[in-house]
C-alpha cells in the first residue's frame, strides 16, 4: 500500500540540525515517486521563498498559525513532527501542542532533545506532546531511558530509531601528509573548540605535527545575537597558543559530496562538546558511519555509542586528556583500525535507507491500527 508522508520541521535553506535531518529523512521516505510534503517552520529573518517539496510555511505571526499548518498535514496519511524546544511559536514552542491535538491522521514526534533538568513548563509540555502523539521516536537508548525516568510518557508509544547517516564510505579515504583532526558542524559557544585548540598545542611534539580543521558556518542564531565573537575568540586563542598555522577554518555549509570528502580525509574526528545533556549528535553518527575514529567528551550520546566502540571518551574541559587520546589514536599501532573495525557491522544500520525503512515500518503499523481504534469507539 502506497502511503503519503507529511513532515513538520525547520527545513533547508534554514541551516540547523533539524532542517538537515528532516530533509534527509523526507528524501529517503519519498523516493520512488512516493508522495510527501513539508510543512516548513521558519523564524524571523529566514529565507521564505518557495522551496521544492514545501506545501506550507508556518511563519511567526503568519496567517493561520498552527491551524493552517495542521490543515496542510491532514492531506497526508501520517504526520512526522520534529521536536526541539523553541523552533515553534509560543513559550518553549508550545504552539505545536494544539496542532498535534487536532490532527486526525497518525502523528510521530521525533525528539531531538530530552532534557535531564527541564523547567516545569518544558517537562509539562513534553508530557502533553507525548500524550497527543501516536508514537514518539528517540534516537538513542539514553534518550529513551531519560524520557522514561523523568517524564510521564506511555512507554508503549516510545521507539528508538537511530539518527541516519550518509554513505560516506563510498568516498575513498584520502590521507594527508600530516595527521588531520576534524570538527564540523554549526559553530557557537558550547562546541568546546577552545579545548581542542589547547589540546592541539600539546601535540606539537608529534612528527609530523597534526593540522586541525574547524569546518562549518557560525550558527545563524549565534550570528544574529553575537556575530562572529566566538570564532574571533578562537582565532585569538590559537594565536596565543602558537598553533594558528596548524588550524584551518572552513566556514562554509557543505553539500553531501563535499562533506563526505572532508570527513574521509580525517584521521580523527574531535568532538570536544561542553554539554552533558546531548543525547543525540548527528555529527557523531556521521563520523562513526564514515569509519573515522572519534575522540569525544563524555556527553550522553558519545558514552552510549563509543563505550567499547569506535572511539575514545575524555572528561569535559580537559585538554590534557583530549591530547592524550588523540595522541593514542595517531601513534598506537593498530588502534585506529581496531576502533573503526568494532563498528563495521553496525554501519549499515545507521545509513539513511535502513533508518527510513524503520520509520516506514512504524508508519505502517500506526496506519493499520487507526481503523481498528476508530471502530472500537463506535456505538
Amino acid at each position: 500500500m502506497a502511503l503519503t508522508y507529511g513532515f513538520l520541521s525547520t527545513h533547508p535553506p534554514t541551516q540547523c540540525g533539524l532542517a538537515t535531518f528532516n530533509s534527509a529523512l523526507a528524501a529517503h521516505l519519498t523516493r520512488g515517486g512516493v508522495f510527501g510534503g513539508i510543512v516548513r517552520v521558519t523564524a524571523e529573518g529566514d529565507d521564505e521563498r518557495p522551496q521544492p517539496g514545501v506545501v506550507h510555511t508556518w511563519t511567526p505571526g503568519g496567517l493561520g498559525g498552527w491551524k493552517a499548518a495542521a490543515s496542510a498535514l491532514e492531506d497526508f496519511d501520517v504526520a512526522i513532527v520534529q521536536h526541539e524546544y523553541g523552533i515553534y511559536p509560543g513559550l518553549d514552542g508550545q504552539d505545536v501542542l494544539p496542532l498535534l491535538r487536532c490532527l486526525t491522521v497518525p502523528s510521530i514526534v521525533v525528539l531531538h532533545t530530552v532534557l535531564a533538568r527541564p523547567t516545569l513548563q518544558q517537562k509539562a509540555l513534553l508530557e502533553e506532546i507525548g500524550a497527543a502523539a501516536d508514537a514518539i521516536v528517540t534516537m538513542t537508548g539514553t534518550a529513551r531511558d531519560r524520557l522514561m525516568a523523568g517524564y510521564r510518557v506511555d512507554a508503549g508509544k516510545v521507539f528508538v530509531i537511530p539518527h541516519g547517516a550518509a554513505d560516506h564510505m563510498r568516498v575513498p579515504a584520502r590521507r594527508r601528509s600530516r595527521p588531520h583532526l576534524l570538527t564540523w558542524g554549526l559553530l557557537g559557544p558550547g562546541k568546546g573548540i577552545e579545548w581542542a585548540l589547547r589540546a592541539l598545542a600539546l601535540l606539537g611534539g608529534l612528527d609530523p605535527s597534526p593540522i586541525y580543521t574547524i569546518a562549518g558556518k557560525t550558527h545563524p542564531k549565534v550570528l544574529e545575537l553575537q556575530g562572529e565573537a566566538y570564532r574571533d575568540g578562537l582565532y585569538d586563542l590559537a594565536a596565543r597558543l602558537g598553533v594558528s598555522t596548524a588550524v584551518r577554518h572552513d566556514p562554509v555549509y557543505r553539500d553531501q559530496d563535499s562533506l563526505s570528502r572532508l570527513v574521509r580525509s580525517a584521521d580523527v574526528v574531535v568532538l570536544p562538546y561542553d554539554s552533558a545533556e546531548q543525547v543525540t549528535s548527528g555529527v557523531l553518527i556521521e563520523a562513526v558511519a564514515a569509519g573515522v575514529p572519534v575522540v569525544a567528551t563524555s556527553f550522553p550520546h558519545a558514552v552510549e555509542l563509543l563505550t567499547c566502540g569506535p572511539g575514545l571518551l575524555v572528561p569535559h574541559g580537559d585538554p590534557v586528556a583530549l591530547a592524550s587520546a588523540v595522541r593514542r589514536v595517531l601513534t598506537q599501532p593498530g588502534l585506529s583500525d581496531d576502533l573503526t573495525g568494532r563498528t563495521r557491522a553496525l554501519i549499515p544500520t545507521l545509513l539513511w535507507p535502513a533508518v527510513a525503512a524503520r520509520y516506514d515500518g512504524l508508519v505502517r503499523s500506526l496506519v493499520a491500527e487507526r481503523p481498528a481504534a476508530a471502530a472500537a469507539v463506535l456505538p
